[in-house]
């Protein structure tokens, strides 16, 4: 059994998929008929209803957008760390 390749879909093809649903059709219908894996259409519909939108940013909780800001943070302190590192050693 192969893998199905990732596939993208536009704004305007998740916004049809979330009127779709929002008009009563079935998931099970809208996952047949446009060759969508149950995760991905429920996806489309969950973030649409929570805040509006589709783009991954908007859909970040507090602590996601923590943990991220936290890990930059953390990169940006090693590599002065390391330049510091290299200073010492080099004088």
């Amino acid at each position: 059994m192969s893998k199905r390749a990732r596939r993208t879909f536009s704004k305007e093809f998740k916004e049809q998929m979330v009127k779709l649903h929002a008009s009563g059709k079935p998931r099970s219908e809208i996952i047949r008929e446009y060759e969508l894996t149950p995760s991905s259409c429920y996806k489309l519909v969950f973030q649409y209803y929570d805040n509006g939108s589709f783009q991954e940013k908007d859909n970040r909780t507090p602590k996601q957008e923590e943990l991220i800001k936290l890990r930059k943070e953390n990169q940006k302190l090693a590599m002065e760390n390391d330049i510091c590192t290299l200073e010492y050693k080099c004088s």
